[in-house]
């Protein structure tokens, strides 16, 4: 799995992003407020947790080295956390994270994204 500092600098270089740390020194990737990507620890190794479409839920929660989110699973959301190997492969992971960026860029409102240069 990509390093806490490989997922951080990936989430950067997606346009418009923000960093807050947070919940017990989680990095913490916005899109104009709203979260698209935790990076945290679980059991002293880089975890990364994003959100999802319903069937990549119920796909990736059933792999090897992935499970729904910790706290956001929990309330009815569709995250999952890559915390172990096998996980995914890089290049899939930054094509999941790169999704939930999209997913949440599709929530915001028209003036938000225009706001953002986004439009």
């Amino acid at each position: 799995m990509l390093s806490r500092d490989a997922i951080n600098a990936f989430c950067r270089s997606l346009p418009k992003t923000s960093h807050v740390v947070q919940w017990g020194n989680s990095d913490v990737w916005k899109l104009g407020g709203k979260v698209f990507a935790i990076c945290g620890w679980s059991d002293g190794e880089s975890a990364v947790s994003f959100k999802v479409s319903d069937l990549a839920f119920e796909v990736l929660s059933d792999m090897p080295g992935i499970r729904p989110a910790p706290y956001l699973a929990s309330r009815g959301m569709k995250w999952v956390q890559v915390y172990e190997d096998p996980g995914l492969p890089d290049v899939e992971l930054k094509a999941h994270i790169e999704t939930s960026y999209e997913m949440i860029k599709a929530k915001l409102t028209k003036k938000l994204r225009a706001d953002l240069g986004l439009e």
